[in-house]
Formats: structure tokens, sequence, C-alpha cells
């Protein structure tokens, strides 16, 4: 091994996840990946102690485990033989089979001539090898015992399988071992560290407990982006446009479709996602839904709905426009945007949305920034805007219209990168950060339903 490759590996943690992964995948070809090198950063961020509390949620099999649970507890020993590691997951047999992975990476002759470290020959089980310097990585599981036992690192990685995730009782099993048992493990309260890494499975699983808990730091990377974001930490940045993929050299858009297709929509949205909706919704049910794989050729009518924002950035509420095409009592819905502009982009954004779906109508909420925007599209253009005075809470005006889907108004495609957060926070609400979504829905179905009241009243008359 060359001094350029062996310093390389000694200082650059993705290169060495890379190098993990082939000597424990021998026969897979390794495919390096932005996402990779962006958890590398956030847990070299907590190996330097300027994390303390991190959650990484992620896909299946796009190797959080052998950056996680194999290639990190070996980099840790390495930088510093006294580390004590902690690592639990959900079976017994997952957890020493990521203990013997690593073990094999640390007797490996490419790290020993990385590093000075060798295991003893006191403490070198499957469950718990020790390093000369008396570090050590041990292994256990949910539920198992770990008394006597304490470390400056702790790592979960999959406290739940799929089926347990759905069982309540699993569930708080899961959480209450973390608080009461595992967390307290931490030989050092002030500067130990603790690392969750998962795929999401229910929206009280042990990440969303977490988190609702708060002071976590958060790396979440959907299978499908579903919005335009920015990841920077360290020396790595990335942005990503909604609908990239996140590895489609490993998982292509047929893949990807293919599996949401097996798992049917709420558990990809979980899985692949980590975007998990409630069992049964709160006041939208999800087989509610109707579902079609083409939209109508001949529509009676194109509607557009804008719930608008002016502000860009992440915490700040974001800029909805919903399409939909209706055919035979039916609403489509299309296509759903969700951006972050300021106001000059919107305007423009409006225009394009126009221009591509020619709808027929705009909705647009006649107060606060949708009330500018209203008046400036009337003034500026001939887009057919309908200014909308929404009346009573939005709970109350949701309730009012979940009827209609309830009644099968609404169908949604049965595949659109934009799909599972839509969903999501329809079946969510009230219980989400945001739901501009849920305004924009609103809007278009009281509208709706309103319109059709009034068509037959002049009917009527």
């Amino acid at each position: 091994m060359s001094y350029f490759y062996e310093d390389v590996l000694k200082n650059d943690f993705a290169t060495f996840i890379g190098r993990t992964f082939a000597t424990v995948d021998p026969g897979a070809q390794y495919l390096p990946n932005w996402h990779i090198q962006m958890i590398a950063e956030y847990l070299e961020a907590v190996r330097r102690g300027e994390i303390q509390r991190l959650i990484i949620n992620m896909p299946p099999r796009s190797l959080k485990s052998v950056c996680v649970s194999v290639a990190w507890p070996a980099w840790l020993l390495g930088h510093d033989p006294k580390s004590k590691i902690v690592a639990a997951s959900y079976a017994a047999s997952l957890s020493t089979k990521h203990s013997m992975d690593c073990r094999q990476v640390m007797n490996s002759p490419w790290y020993r001539e990385c590093f000075d470290v060798r295991l003893s020959k006191e403490q070198n089980e499957k469950r718990k090898f020790m390093t000369r310097a008396r570090g050590y990585r041990m292994a256990t599981s949910i539920g198992g015992s770990v008394m006597g036992e304490g470390g400056n690192f702790l790592i979960v990685d999959d406290p739940l399988n799929a089926m347990q995730a759905m069982n309540k009782i699993w569930r708080e099993r899961v959480n209450n071992w973390f608080d009461h048992s595992f967390a307290t493990r931490l030989d050092d309260k002030k500067k130990g560290a603790i690392v969750v890494v998962m795929q999401r499975l229910q929206q009280n699983d042990l990440s969303g407990y977490l988190l609702a808990k708060g002071g976590w730091e958060h790396l979440c990377l959907p299978a499908v982006a579903m919005k335009d974001q920015m990841y920077r930490r360290g020396r790595v940045w990335h942005m990503r446009g909604m609908g990239e993929l996140l590895h489609p050299d490993r998982e292509d858009v047929a893949l990807v479709e293919r599996a949401r297709r097996e798992l049917g929509s709420a558990a990809f949205a979980a899985q692949y996602q980590q975007a998990p909706v409630p069992e049964d919704g709160n006041l939208v049910k999800a087989w509610w839904f109707r579902r079609y794989g083409e939209a109508p050729k001949v529509e009676e009518r194109r509607v557009q709905s804008w719930d608008t924002a002016i502000k860009s950035g992440d915490k700040h509420d974001a800029s909805v426009c919903l399409t939909f095409g209706e055919c035979e009592g039916v609403s489509y819905l299309l296509d759903a945007k969700v951006v972050r502009f300021e106001y000059p982009d919107l305007k423009r954004l409006m225009v394009k949305m126009a221009k591509d779906f020619l709808p027929q109508a705009i909705l647009i909420e006649d107060r606060a920034s949708g009330q500018q925007l209203l008046q400036d599209m009337k003034r500026e253009t001939q887009l057919p805007v309908i200014g909308i005075n929404p009346v009573g809470s939005k709970m109350t005006r949701f309730a009012a219209v979940s009827a209609l889907i309830e009644a099968g108004r609404l169908s949604l495609p049965a595949e659109a990168p934009w799909l599972a957060q839509f969903e999501q926070e329809i079946l969510a609400f009230p219980n989400v950060n945001h739901d501009d979504q849920v305004d924009a829905l609103t809007q278009y179905l009281d509208w709706l339903r309103n319109s059709a009241w009034e068509r037959l009243r002049v009917r009527q008359l």
C-alpha cells in the first residue's frame, strides 16, 4: 500500500468507509456517493465532540450499518485505542454480525498498516473485543443487559424491525429501554455521544420519540427528495433537487418505483422517504384516496390552488401550488409544487405554472402575501385568478371538506416524486410542522363544494 493511500485512509473517513466495504463484502461493487461523504462528515463531528446526539434516517440497503456500526468503531479505535464503544441492534445476531465485521476490518493487513492498534488476547470475542490500550467495542441487543458496561460512544442501529414497529408494546419497550438503560451507559455524561441510525418505520418509533423530545442533530436522507434542499456539513456540500434520487447508481427510478409498489404507499413513505404517516390517519384515512394510473385525457376543467408565503428558507412556511384536473365528479391531483421563494421568484413561478398547465381557474387566498400576489396577477396578467376568503380555523375548514375525500372525490396518482410528502402531510394533519399543502387542498375542495352548491341553486331557480 502506497504511503499516499495509507495517509488518505488515516485522514479521510469517507475513503476509509469504502475500504471497509471492500473488506467485509469483497464480492460486491462499492459505489461511492455524496450521502456517504455526508454521513462521514457528521460522524467525524461526533468524534471531535461537536455533536453529542445524532440521528441518521435513511432507506434500507444504503450502507448505514457499514458506515456507522462497522467502519466508524474501527475508525474511532484507530484514532484513539482507548475509546469505549457500545453498539445495539434489535437482534443479538445482527449486532454480533456488525461486531465481527468490525473486528475483521481491524485485523486486516491494510488497517494494521494504517493504525498502530492491536487487539488484546485477553478479550477478543464475537460480542466484545478489546485493544491493548483497554478500549473496546461491545455488541448488545435491545433489552439486552449492559450492567457494569459503559462507553463514551453509544450506537443504536435499527432498534426495531418492521413487524415490531407496528406493535405499540414493542415501540414503548424500545423507547423505555433507551431512556432507562442504554442512554445511562455513557461514562462521561458531558462529553459522551449517542448515535441512532435507522430507517423510519412508524411515527412513534425511536427516532420519532427522540426527535419529539428535542436536542438531537438530525440527518434525514429520503430515497427521493421531497423538496429542494441543501445538505452541508464540514467539507461536503450537496444541493438536492426535488425528485432527485439518493443514490441513482445503486437504485435507479425503476427500482425505487418497484419498492413503492411492493411496499405500498404508507410503508414506502416510512422506510424509503423517512416520513411515516399515522397508521389510521387523523382527520383523513389513507384508504379514502382513490388512485389513478393515467389521468383522464379529456378534462372538464383544470384548477390550480395556491397557498403562498414570501420568505425562503426551510424554517419558513412554503408556497404550494396544487393542480387538479376534474372529470365526471372526481378531482385528479396532477401535480404538487412546494417551494420556498421570495416574492419576485414566486410571481414568476405562478406565471410559469399557469403556462405549463393552462388552468381555467387559479385560486389564491385573498389575505397576507396572497393578497398582494392576487392584485399583481390581476393587474399584470390575463390569468384567471380568483380570490378566496377562508372562513373559520384550519381544523374546521379541513374537517368540512374531508367528506369529499371519503366519498372518493379526490384521486391521487399511483406514482409521483412528490406523492409521499403530500400524503404524509395530509394524513398527519394537524400533527405536522408544516401544513401548506393541507391549506391548498382545503382551499380547492371548499371552493369546489361551494361552486357545486351555487350551480345547484341556480338550476333550482
